[in-house]
């Protein structure tokens, strides 16, 4: 028997995300305060770091805890960071404002352009809909169709909040609500399925692309500056599509086994986006335009190492085709107000990155560490790395502040001990995004899903610590083969 159908009032509007700090801003205050003094005043400062790259520790610490414990929007605890290692001295004006001025920041600002074209063109729903209409039928295919229309948008959607929050996770609760599916006693008829899978597929969508998520830029940059490994758009797909679109068959059906929906068959869901698409009518100019761009952008970016063009140019140029012929606003680009809150903190931890470099504290913490794993060879090493690095996002809330405190000095440690710098730098940029499995917290969009109600805390960590595993397996046991193919190692 059909069931109900939702309406647009009660299944579209996301839930709006968990933003709250941690602990009363006072108190996280205080505790920041109270961090910078021990360090300052009371660890012992190593004789090879200078007392102004001491202090420059104090800042990125602070500023790094200040990330987790959001006493302040993030952009806000960044700019504080810069701007205290001006005033301290530790750095000048111009050094601290640098990274603003990087073409991997320019590149994010003008994907998040597209991103927005492509949500306020109806394109970015339209995808998602066909999708749903195609593979729909079961519960199973419902979750890989959910996953497939979000791989398709993480290649120049480089939110996850965007693409899950404002696309995916609005169709997700309006098909849970088609079948009846509710928080509360009736969740695990569908809801909780998909929500697991939407998020988990999103997990991966983030590790394969380079648009994937905000942070994954920066994770090139600092591959670059540490490894002296060059990422681009092309070369993280060609190391990423392999194991991840195992990773992206594999964890729905997991997900599917060991939380199984009572409904297995939705053919309503895809009569939903039928409807939908009919009443969506054909593609309008916008959409038209937008899509065009958005194939002429992937391709270019996609063929980098086949012609001159820089990929932020690439970027910059169809963020410009979109406002030149009206499919995005000069006002619809000024109001993109997470692209201009990445802009900040983006630019800002990369300067802060750049200059513990410079002060050679990276290589003192990389020393430190493979101190204790003195006399292992690298591939000993590097799983052992890879599992602390990949758990210790358990204390993480984002996955910006775990790439820019570990990234670079446990890279750092696996260069120094013998490993394949292009191998590990790929290796730690995927695992970064795939550790956000683990917590309702791990991520951006996490607590959007999260605040829904259809997933118990107790549900979302034990599925998360298993789906971790499975990751784990692939990305490794598919993935070094396949980067052995590609000469990274």
């Amino acid at each position: 028997m059909a069931a109900p159908e939702a309406t647009a009032g009660t299944a579209t509007a996301p839930a709006r995300p968990h933003d709250a700090p941690a602990l009363p801003p006072l108190v996280s205050l205080a505790l920041l305060a109270v961090q910078s003094v021990v360090i300052l005043w009371v660890v012992p400062r190593p004789e090879s770091i200078s007392v102004q790259g001491w202090r420059m520790v104090a800042i990125f610490v602070a500023t790094i805890v200040s990330l987790m414990l959001r006493p302040l929007p993030g952009g806000a605890c960044v700019l504080i960071g810069v701007s205290l290692t001006v005033l301290t001295g530790v750095l000048p004006i111009t050094k601290a404002l640098s990274a603003y001025g990087g073409t991997n920041v320019w590149q994010v600002m003008a994907a998040f352009f597209i991103a927005r074209a492509l949500i306020n063109s109806g394109l970015a729903r339209r995808i998602a809909l066909l999708f749903v209409r195609a593979m729909g039928h079961t519960s199973l295919g419902l979750g890989y169709s959910l996953v497939a229309s979000d791989l398709v948008l993480a290649s120049a959607i480089p939110s996850n909040s965007a693409r899950v929050g404002g696309v995916v996770f609005p169709i997700t609760r309006s098909l849970s609500v088609i079948y009846k599916s509710l928080p509360g006693p009736t969740a695990a008829l569908l809801g909780t399925f998909l929500m697991l899978t939407i998020y988990q597929g999103d997990i991966i969508a983030s590790a394969m692309f380079f648009t994937g998520q905000a942070s994954n830029p920066m994770g090139a940059d600092l591959a670059r500056k540490t490894a002296g490994v060059a990422i681009n758009w092309a070369t993280w797909l060609r190391a990423s599509i392999v194991p991840g679109l195992v990773a992206a068959v594999a964890v729905p059906w997991m997900i599917y086994r060991l939380c199984p929906p009572d409904i297995r068959h939705t053919p309503e869901a895809a009569e939903m986006a039928r409807r939908e698409l009919r009443e969506m009518g054909p593609m309008k100019r916008d959409e038209r335009i937008v899509l065009a761009v958005f194939i002429v952008v992937c391709v270019l970016w996609a063929t980098s190492s086949w012609h001159p063009i820089q990929s932020t140019t690439v970027g910059l140029f169809g963020a410009g085709l979109l406002l030149a012929t009206g499919a995005l606003t000069w006002g619809d680009a000024v109001r993109e107000h997470v692209a201009w809150d990445v802009f900040v903190w983006y630019g800002g931890l990369i300067s802060l990155g750049e200059a513990l470099n410079e002060f050679g504290v990276t290589k003192v913490f990389a020393s430190w560490v493979a101190g204790h794993f003195a006399g292992w060879s690298w591939p000993a090493l590097m799983v052992a790395i890879v599992l602390i690095y990949f758990y210790t996002h358990y204390g993480f809330a984002s996955l910006t502040a775990h790439f820019i405190a570990l990234y670079a000095p446990f890279l750092a440690v696996l260069v120094a001990s013998g490993a394949p710098p292009a191998l590990a730098a790929y290796a730690l940029a995927f695992y970064t995004n795939l550790s956000a499995s683990l917590t309702h917290y791990g991520t951006t969009h996490s607590p959007i899903i999260f605040a829904a109600g259809y997933i118990a805390v107790g549900t979302w960590w034990r599925i998360g610590l298993l789906v971790s595993f499975l990751n784990l397996a692939i990305w490794t046991a598919v993935g070094l083969p396949w980067w052995k193919f590609l000469g990274l190692w």
